[in-house]
């Protein structure tokens, strides 16, 4: 059975109106050339962004990570390319306590073997202590390395919440690109296919038709309670953090210490 556009008799309330096949492609090839638009504007905006110029510096200043404290050149690994991103850190906070949107973005990235094949690294900063820190990744799960680089300046150290680009040329390191906020999406494949959907991503700040789902507030996506409730409190904690094993009672998370 096809239908008109928005035909009273088959229109269900807050849904996309139900069309034939013929129109749904007309709607849809409307919006596609809209998104080819966006595509080249992407392309372009990334080949200015390859023509940025760049800030060298010290690429002997140590970090510490599994194996003690290491020349950030070591982060390389022998590539040319380095992407990291830097994970905020809250002193003496148990796990559940760490920052929410940092760890939907760690979370995210578990493989780099795509990077690594175009001759690019990854690896996660934090200002953190390295004891608290390793405790963290090994209760999270991760698999890419951690480094801390408490105490260092940057583009090595400095403010978090980032995704970085460096480069190196033998011996010399470089900054190349860096970007925070919204910026950090492109990590988060979630959120490109939430996207995609009639309802979106459900955030506050959405623009939705009259009569879809109201939106949360936008750290919805990232703090729930054990049952998958939308909260912020003693009670939630990083949407990723109740898949650990044995992580359901919030008192088994960590150690909750006073910040220093």
């Amino acid at each position: 059975m096809t239908t008109a556009p928005e035909d009273p008799a088959t229109a269900l309330h807050g849904r996309p109106p139900v069309v034939d096949p013929a129109a749904w492609r007309t709607a849809r090839d409307e919006l596609l050339a809209r998104e080819k638009a966006h595509t080249r504007e992407g392309d372009a905006i990334a080949a200015a962004r390859r023509r940025l110029p760049m800030v060298e510096f010290d690429g002997t200043v140590e970090v510490t990570g599994a194996d003690g404290p290491v020349p950030f050149l070591a982060l390389f690994q022998g590539r040319d390319e380095l992407v990291v991103y830097k994970h905020m850190w809250y002193d003496g906070a148990p796990h559940q306590g760490q920052c929410e949107g940092c760890t939907t973005t760690a979370w995210h990235v578990k493989d780099a073997v795509y990077l690594n094949a175009r001759g690019v690294s990854f690896a996660v900063l934090t200002t953190g202590r390295w004891d608290e820190v390793a405790a963290y990744t090994d209760f999270m799960g991760y698999t890419q390395p951690w480094y801390s680089v408490r105490g260092v300046d940057e583009p090595v150290g400095g403010e978090m919440g980032y995704l970085a680009c460096f480069l190196r040329d033998g011996d010399r390191t470089f900054l190349t690109y860096a970007t925070t906020g919204r910026g950090n999406e492109r990590v988060n494949a979630s959120l490109g296919l939430l996207d995609m959907t009639p309802y979106g991503r459900g955030e506050a700040w959405e623009d939705a038709p009259a009569g879809w789902p109201e939106g949360n507030a936008p750290c919805w996506s990232w703090r729930t309670d054990a049952d998958g409730n939308a909260t912020w409190g003693p009670t939630s904690r990083p949407v990723p953090q109740w898949t650990r094993p044995g992580a359901t009672p919030v008192e088994t998370l960590g150690r909750h210490g006073p910040h220093h």
